[in-house]
């Protein structure tokens, strides 16, 4: 059951891959929207971008997207696009733009929204950092709980 009394909206962008919500933080301009295109270039659904309402449900935490912001998403150097949004994700996993990944095999790291803990990935950039998010989230190490 949904618990929106303890709702939080942050300034984060979502999408998602099957059921599974993919929370990218990061501080403006840091490439949220632009890792949120390229997932969705490779088959994800937007959930929402650069405001995420987050909403405790039992063991679970659900991403939705503010009203007036809904099925929109930026491109700089484009403008607002209207896509065919996901109404809304379970997080799954947590991705911190802010964090540098420096390991070729990195450690396992957390991140906590809401009180419940997920997975987290810091940034990689490389070519295929879009492509290996996906992968991870379709089935890999960091979502086996």
């Amino acid at each position: 059951m949904a618990d929106t009394k303890h709702a939080i909206t942050l300034h984060a962008t979502c999408v998602c891959v099957q059921d599974r919500g993919i929370l990218i933080l990061g501080a403006s301009g840091s490439g949220k929207s632009s890792l949120a295109l390229q997932l969705m270039a490779l088959g994800a659904r937007l959930v929402s971008d650069d405001r995420t309402i987050l909403t405790p449900a039992d063991a679970a935490v659900i991403a939705t997207a503010p009203a007036p912001i809904a099925g929109l998403i930026e491109a700089r150097g484009v403008g607002l696009i209207k896509v065919d949004a996901a109404s809304s994700a379970k997080v799954a996993l947590v991705v911190d733009l802010d964090q540098a990944e420096t390991e070729r095999l990195p450690q396992d790291h957390r991140h906590e929204v809401c009180g419940r803990d997920f997975p987290c990935l810091h940034h990689a950039p490389s070519p295929h950092f879009a492509a290996a998010i996906l992968h991870y989230v379709a089935g890999g190490i960091g979502l086996r709980t």
